[in-house]
C-alpha cells in the first residue's frame, strides 16, 4: 500500500510539476511521467506536461519569441536541446513554469473559484497596502505587475501550450493555442508601455533637461537687503535630536501617559504663535494599548519651543482627542484613511501641524508629475485633514491658511532646485562641460544637508550652494518657502556647512562637544552660520557663530547673547565692521590717561595697535583705520577713547581726547581761521577795485586799507 507521502508525489507528477529529485523517485512512475525528452530543440513546443527531462522549448520561459529566453540556462551538447532534469533552469523560473502548467490545467469551476478568490485577494491587498490608482504611481505599477499582470501571463502562456500538444483531458487546437499566447502578450505590452513611460522620464530624453531646470524658479537678491537682522526669538537654538530628548524627558513626568503611549519620532518644525517649534502625535505604545483606548483616541501632542529649549505635552480637551494618525494599525491609519478617501491622488510626504488655536491637522500635499510618466515631481493641491474628527479639505495651493507652514517637503524642494543647477544649460553640459552646473551642499552620515529659518511667518529651507566638483566652499546658498515654493538665490562665497562645523568644534576641541547642522543669520549685514554646541547626552552647553566669508573668525558663548556679543566684537576686531555696527549686546565703557605701553601687529591683514596706559592692567585694542588717529600718538601722550568690553583685548570705538587730539584740533582751527581773514581781504579788494573807477582818491585808500589788513592777518 503506498505511503500518503507516495500518493502526494503522484499527484504532484499527474498536475504537471517535476518531482523526480524528491525522495530519490518512485518505481511505479507512470509511463507519461517518465518517458524520455525527444529533443524538440528551440521549437517552442513539447510532447507531454510531465516528463522528467524537457527540452528547452517547453519551458514557459523558454519558447520562441519570449523575452527572457536567455535567463533559461545552458543547452545540451551537441544542440539538440536537450538536457537532464533540473539543469541550469532558475529556480524561480522553473517554479514559474510549473505554476503556469498548473493553472493551464484547471477546469472551468476551478478558474472561476481562483478568480474569485483572487479578486478577493487583490482587494484584501490593496485595501493594506493601497497603491494610489494611478498611472504615475510606481507603487501602483508594482502592485499590478505582481497581482494582476504576472499571473494572467502564466495563465495565458500555460494555456497555449496545452492547447498546442494536447493531453488526456483536451485534444490539441492551434486555434485556441494561438489565441492564448496573442493573450499572452497582453500583459507584456502593459508592462512595455510603462518602461517607455519611465523612458519618457528620463533627463537624458530630449527636451527633458530644460524641463527639470524650469522645475523650480529662483530668483538672485540681495543678502544684506532680503534677509532682516537676526531676531533671536525667531531663531531656533537645537536642533531635532535636542527636541526628541527634551520631548521624551517631558513626556516620562507624566506617569498615566507613559504607561499608554510614546511619542511619535516626527516632529515637525512649523512656526507657531510667532516662534519656531516642533510638534509631535503621540501614538499608542503597542496593539493593546490602541484596543483599550482607540475609543478616545489620542489625548495629547508634544511641542519643543526651539528658542528657549521649552518642552511641554499639549493636552486636548475631552472628546477631542486624535482618532487620525500613523499609529493607527486599521481603517483610521492616516496614511490609508487618506489614500482610500482619495484613490486617485498620489500624496507625498504628510506634515504634522497645529492652527494658531493648537487644533492638530495633518497637511497632506498631493504630487503631480510634469515629465512622462514618473518625472518632474512637483505639489498640486493639498489635503488636510482634522486629525480629531477625519473632516477633510482640499485646498489648491494658492488657497492653503497662512498657519500652514509645510506643504512642499523639504527634500523634494532640494532636489528641485538640484535639478536647475545642473540641467540649465542642458544635458551634455551637466556630464561634459559642466559649466555654471552646481548643487546644494551635502550634509553629514550620508543624509542631505539643509535645516530651517523663519522668515515672513514662513518655514524656510536653507543650504548652501556648491560646485559640481562639491569641494569645501560654496558659491552662495538658497532659501525657499515651504508653503508656496518661492526660491531665492544669494551670491555670498565662503565655508561649506560642514567645514563651519569642523571650525565651531575646534574651538571647543578639549570638551569635545559636537556641533548641530548650522542656520543662516544675518549679525550686522554679515552672513553668519550659527550653531549649537551639545555634549556625549545631547544636551546643548554653548553656541558659536562663524562668519561665512572668512570662517576662521570664530566666536563661542554660554548664551547666545554673549556669543553674538563675541562675534561682532571679533568682526570689529578684524575690520570686518566698524564698531558703530556693534549691536546693543555689547558693553561699551570709557578710559583716559597716559599711555604706559604701545605695541603693533598686522593680523590677518589688518593693521592694530595695543596700548596699555598707567594704572590699567586692560589691554586697548585699535583697529585700523577704524582708529587710525592712534598712529600720531607715543608713549607718554595723554589719551581719552571709548570702548567695547571683551576678553582678552578691549576693542576701541572712538579717541574722544588727548594730546594729540587737541593739537590736532588746534591746528584745525588756526586754518579755519586763516582761511576766514583771506576770504575777508579779498572781499575788501574787490570793493577797493569798484571805488577807484569813481575815483583815484578813493582807489588808494581801498588799496592801503587792504594791504594793512593782509599785514595784520
Amino acid at each position: 500500500m503506498a505511503s500518503g507521502f507516495d500518493n502526494l508525489l503522484d499527484a504532484l507528477k499527474q498536475s504537471g510539476m517535476n518531482v523526480d529529485n524528491i525522495g530519490g523517485g518512485s518505481d511505479d512512475e507512470p509511463a507519461a511521467a517518465s518517458a524520455s525528452s525527444e529533443g524538440v530543440g528551440d521549437s517552442g513546443s513539447g510532447s507531454g506536461s510531465g516528463r522528467s527531462s524537457r527540452s528547452r522549448g517547453d519551458m514557459p520561459f523558454g519558447g520562441a519569441g519570449f523575452p527572457f529566453t536567455a535567463f533559461g540556462g545552458g543547452r545540451g551538447n551537441g544542440g539538440d536541446g536537450g538536457r537532464s532534469n533540473g539543469g541550469d533552469e532558475p529556480p524561480t523560473i522553473e517554479f514559474a513554469s510549473q505554476l503556469g502548467d498548473r493553472m493551464a490545467s484547471w477546469s472551468k469551476r476551478t478558474i472561476v473559484v481562483a478568480v474569485i478568490v483572487a479578486i478577493i485577494i487583490i482587494l484584501a491587498a490593496y485595501w493594506w497596502f493601497h497603491p494610489p490608482i494611478s498611472i504615475n504611481s510606481v507603487d501602483t505599477w508594482v502592485f499590478v505587475t505582481i497581482f494582476i499582470l504576472l499571473p494572467c501571463f502564466l495563465f495565458f502562456r500555460g494555456r497555449s501550450r496545452r492547447y498546442e500538444t494536447g493531453d488526456s483531458k483536451l485534444d490539441p487546437s492551434p486555434g485556441k493555442s494561438k489565441s492564448f499566447k496573442v493573450l499572452s502578450f497582453v500583459p507584456v505590452i502593459i508592462l512595455a508601455l510603462g518602461l517607455v513611460g519611465w523612458v519618457a522620464s528620463l533627463d537624458l530624453f530630449p527636451g527633458n533637461a530644460k524641463k527639470y531646470a524650469e522645475v523650480l524658479q529662483t530668483d538672485t537678491m540681495t543678502f544684506a537687503e532680503d534677509i532682516q537682522e537676526v531676531n533671536y526669538s525667531q531663531v531656533p537654538v537645537i536642533d531635532r535630536d535636542s527636541a526628541i530628548l527634551l520631548g521624551n524627558r517631558e513626556m516620562g513626568t507624566i506617569p498615566d501617559y507613559v504607561s499608554q503611549f510614546e511619542i511619535d519620532p516626527l516632529y515637525s518644525q512649523i512656526n507657531y504663535q510667532g516662534a519656531p517649534v516642533r510638534v509631535s502625535p503621540l501614538g499608542y505604545a503597542d496593539l493593546f494599548k490602541w484596543f483599550t483606548n482607540r475609543g478616545e483616541g489620542i489625548p495629547a501632542y508634544a511641542l519643543v519651543n526651539m528658542t528657549t529649549q521649552d518642552a511641554e505635552i499639549v493636552r486636548l480637551g475631552e472628546g477631542n482627542g486624535m482618532k487620525y494618525t500613523a499609529s493607527e494599525p486599521l481603517a483610521r491609519n492616516i496614511d490609508r484613511y487618506i489614500q482610500l478617501k482619495y484613490p486617485f491622488y498620489i500624496f507625498d510626504e504628510k506634515s504634522f501641524e497645529i492652527d494658531e488655536d493648537g487644533q492638530p491637522w495633518w497637511i497632506c500635499p498631493v504630487r503631480k508629475y510634469t515629465i512622462g510618466l514618473f518625472g518632474g515631481e512637483t505639489i498640486d493641491h493639498v489635503v488636510m485633514c482634522n486629525a480629531s474628527t477625519g473632516e477633510c479639505q482640499e485646498l489648491s495651493l494658492a488657497d492653503v491658511p497662512q498657519w500652514v507652514d509645510r506643504v512642499y517637503p523639504a527634500e523634494l524642494l532640494i532636489r528641485q532646485y538640484n535639478w536647475s543647477g545642473r540641467y540649465q544649460q542642458g544635458w551634455f553640459n551637466s556630464w561634459l562641460g559642466q559649466s555654471g552646473v552646481v548643487q546644494t551642499t551635502p550634509g553629514t552620515n550620508g543624509s542631505l544637508g539643509y535645516n530651517y529659518i523663519a522668515k515672513d511667518d514662513d518655514v524656510w529651507v536653507y543650504t548652501g550652494v556648491t560646485s559640481a566638483t562639491a569641494d569645501n566652499s560654496i558659491v552662495g546658498f538658497v532659501l525657499v518657502d515651504q508653503r508656496t515654493a518661492e526660491s531665492h538665490y544669494y551670491a555670498v562665497a565662503g565655508a561649506t556647512e560642514a567645514s563651519a562645523m569642523e571650525s565651531a568644534e575646534g574651538q571647543v576641541q578639549n570638551l569635545r562637544y559636537i556641533s548641530t547642522f548650522p542656520l543662516l543669520i544675518n549679525v550686522s549685514n554679515q552672513p553668519t552660520y550659527f550653531m549649537a554646541l551639545k555634549d556625549a547626552a545631547g544636551l546643548v552647553k554653548k553656541f558659536a557663530m562663524i562668519d561665512i566669508q572668512r570662517y576662521q573668525n570664530v566666536a563661542v558663548g554660554d548664551t547666545v547673547a554673549e556669543c553674538q556679543k563675541n562675534y561682532e566684537t571679533l568682526l570689529a576686531t578684524n575690520g570686518t565692521i566698524s564698531t558703530e555696527d556693534i549691536g546693543s549686546s555689547a558693553t561699551f565703557g570709557e578710559a583716559n590717561g597716559t599711555i604706559r605701553t604701545m605695541a603693533q601687529a598686522v593680523i590677518e591683514g589688518n593693521s592694530h595697535f595695543y596700548v596699555t596706559l598707567e594704572g590699567d592692567d586692560a589691554i586697548y585694542d585699535f583697529v585700523l583705520p577704524g582708529a587710525i588717529q592712534i598712529v600720531g600718538y607715543t608713549v607718554g601722550d595723554d589719551i581719552a577713547f571709548t570702548f567695547v568690553e571683551n576678553e582678552p583685548t578691549n576693542t576701541v570705538s572712538e579717541i574722544t581726547s588727548g594730546t594729540v587730539k587737541q593739537k590736532v584740533e588746534a591746528s584745525k582751527a588756526e586754518e579755519e581761521a586763516a582761511s576766514s581773514s583771506a576770504s575777508a581781504a579779498a572781499a575788501s579788494a574787490s570793493s577797493s577795485s569798484a571805488a577807484s573807477a569813481a575815483s583815484p582818491e578813493s582807489a588808494a585808500s581801498a588799496s592801503a586799507s587792504a594791504i594793512s589788513a593782509a599785514t595784520e592777518s
